[in-house]
């Protein structure tokens, strides 16, 4: 069992940063796959970035070049810096872990972006 909670979320400018955390419980951090998703009002929750056990990040293309997913397995963290905010960054986003069968979701953090 993984227990995930995220924070970093608020309000911020367009052209701003933010950065999210996501603190995972557990001595098994380092065995999962974890990523950011995000949802924004009326639809589908989609994919952000993810990072392999070894560090190995991808991105989807909307963020690619903007944001920055990292993890600190000795601190069972993961990050999401968040640079050149743009308002259809809005959403609501969410920390995941992943292994084998298992699928584990915070509790998400709101992010909006003004304009």
């Amino acid at each position: 069992q993984v227990q995930l909670v995220e924070s970093g979320g608020g309000l911020a400018q367009a052209g701003n940063s933010l950065r999210l955390s996501c603190a995972a419980s557990g001595r098994t951090f380092s065995s999962y796959v974890m990523g950011w998703f995000r949802q924004a009002p009326g639809k589908e929750r989609e994919l952000v970035a993810t990072i392999s056990r070894n560090g190995r990040p991808y991105y989807a293309d909307s963020v690619q070049g903007r944001f920055t997913i990292s993890r600190d397995n000795a601190k069972n963290t993961m990050y999401l810096q968040m640079n050149s905010l743009k308002p259809e960054d809005t959403a609501v986003y969410y920390c995941n872990a992943r292994q084998a069968s298992y699928n584990y979701w915070g509790q998400g953090t709101q992010v909006t972006v003004s304009s």
